[in-house]
């Protein structure tokens, strides 16, 4: 099991609403894209805290091509190896909720409509 690390932002935006119905924020085949680091031990998802949302989350993304795009933008602690890995979106609720977090779908841009 891959357990959630905490880190504190206020560097990031949600472009997404949190997840309620995880299965309508996927591709076909229920997988997503998160940001991990240490996985060659234990693993640790990216998670992180919107202090306006008052929320715990970890950023998940439709496309490996979007995680990266936003991967530079993203918090991270000097000396991690951080990768972008594939993850079913069940596992990732799940983990999510036991560590008291939610998943929030990212958009790659951060372009204004």
């Amino acid at each position: 099991m891959i357990s959630v690390a905490r880190q504190t932002s206020t560097l990031i935006k949600l472009n997404g609403e949190p997840m309620d119905q995880p299965h309508n924020n996927t591709n076909e085949d229920g997988w997503v894209w998160v940001v991990v680091y240490d996985s060659e031990e234990d693993g640790h998802y990216l998670g992180l805290y919107d202090d306006e949302e008052d929320l715990h989350f970890i950023p998940a993304f439709h496309s490996k091509d979007e995680a990266n795009e936003c991967f530079l933008s993203l918090p991270r602690e000097k000396g991690k190896k951080y990768e972008i890995q594939a993850v079913h979106i069940e596992e990732l609720t799940e983990d999510a909720e036991q560590a008291g977090f939610v998943v929030a779908m990212l958009e790659g841009d951060d372009e204004e409509e």
